[in-house]
């Protein structure tokens, strides 16, 4: 397909032809027989976003969840009423999502048996670490006996319902924010889970498994783990630590200096670096793929609950880069929002829900928050030219509008390998 009348990031006025990866770009390109053509009309043509870290089948699932976090619920009463107008899905169960302790308090199985006593529900910690089941819920998986209901999503010794959720629906949409590539980072996903996600998304689906791995503070063990990072990477197979506290972080570098490097390793979230691990991370070489989103989602809740000689130190961006560190954006998606767009505002302005700025020092500029989620690979940007994928993202507003506003509603095209999926 030939795009005319296109303005690159940086200003510059072209055309471009597009297949399956770019083959010109140009001004007054003429068009060939029976080519397709799409009129840019001045609108900014971007090398198709890339979401670096989300979890596909639950992000999908989440389409039709019913969300119980702080935002949403306030007190017990709330959350009763909120869970009674859900009602269960075709599955039977209520599944809440995004929850933390500030909408209602702790949860434990007697406290969801208060406000729903009858129907199996099943809520997530926002986290993503941990669900809560209530008694019809604990009965469901053959733990009617289990203390408290609280069960972690990494316990092998429990399991949900299968769900097998038709990812139609999320690909559709992240095709509508621009999305051409996306990094799966389920840790369980099997071959033939990866190939099945691979062919129900229009995105390039590129995937953690089987070397991603979740931390837990009461479970590092450096030893234990620099074996199984040496494992990994004897088979070939790169390793991706999700380091969400400052003791996952420093002991996951520290196992990846014991164990070695495979070149697509990568920590996952970073969420509080210590300023005396910014040179360790660089020098380990390791990319961090982390989601300054959480700033504006959660930024409030942060303030309450961290310190304030730590603030600084909560999803940094800029003081990362400056260190010489490879980063890569994402949203987590669902436990963040999915739209990259509100993502890429909140590495430039990191402003919390009441409006306060957290981590002035971490804002990075809308070019290089753009810049960092697109590419196959974290710190690796994608471009415009000849030879690049033809996956590209058009916006409806010139370069100094789209920079100004980062507003997925200015999305007026998604091309994926040569091919329009997404038209506004």
């Amino acid at each position: 397909m030939l795009i005319r009348r296109a303005v690159l990031i940086d200003g510059t006025e072209t055309d471009i032809r597009v297949e399956e990866k770019i083959v010109a770009v140009a001004s007054g390109l003429a068009a060939a027989a029976g080519e397709t053509e799409y009129d840019a009309a001045g609108g900014t043509v971007l090398p198709g976003l890339t979401d670096h870290h989300l979890h596909l089948r639950a992000a999908a699932a989440a389409l039709h969840s019913v969300r119980v976090g702080p935002e949403h619920v306030r007190g017990k009463a709330d959350l009763a009423r909120v869970l009674a107008a859900a009602g269960p899905g075709g599955d039977g169960w209520i599944r809440g999502i995004g929850y933390h302790d500030s909408a209602a308090g702790p949860l434990d199985r007697d406290t969801l048996d208060g406000v729903a006593p009858t129907i199996p529900v099943r809520i997530q910690h926002r986290s993503g670490v941990q669900w809560t089941l209530n008694t019809p819920g604990l009965i469901r998986v053959g733990l009617a006996e289990h203390p408290t209901g609280i069960l972690r999503s990494s316990d092998a010794s429990w399991a949900l319902p299968p769900s097998e959720p038709d990812l139609a629906e999320l690909s559709a949409q992240l095709c509508r924010y621009g999305v051409t590539g996306v990094t799966d980072a389920t840790p369980e996903l099997g071959a033939g889970d990866i190939t099945e996600v691979q062919q129900q998304m229009r995105q390039t689906v590129r995937c953690l498994a089987p070397g991603k791995r979740i931390l837990h503070d009461d479970e590092l063990d450096l030893e234990a783990l620099a074996r199984w990072i040496r494992h990994r990477h004897s088979v070939g197979v790169p390793v991706a630590l999700h380091c969400v506290t400052a003791a996952q972080l420093i002991v996951g570098l520290e196992a990846f200096r014991t164990a070695g490097r495979h070149p697509l390793d990568r920590i996952e979230h970073a969420a509080v670096v210590p300023d005396g691990t910014l040179t360790d991370l660089a020098a380990s070489g390791i990319p961090v793929v982390t989601q300054p989103n959480f700033v504006a989602e959660r930024g409030d809740q942060y303030l309450a609950d961290v310190s304030e000689a730590e603030h600084h130190e909560l999803w940094r961006v800029a003081s990362l880069l400056r260190a010489g560190v490879r980063v890569g954006l994402s949203t987590d998606a669902p436990f963040g929002d999915a739209d990259p767009w509100a993502a890429i505002h909140a590495a430039v302005h990191r402003r919390t829900p009441s409006g306060i700025v957290l981590g002035a020092d971490e804002k990075i500029s809308a070019t290089m928050a753009l810049a960092l989620f697109t590419g196959n690979r974290p710190g690796h940007p994608g471009r415009v030219e000849v030879g690049a994928p033809g996956d590209l993202c058009i916006m409806t507003t010139p370069p100094s509008e789209t920079l100004a506003e980062l507003d997925a509603a200015a999305v007026g095209a998604t091309v994926i390998g040569g091919e329009v999926v997404y038209e506004r």
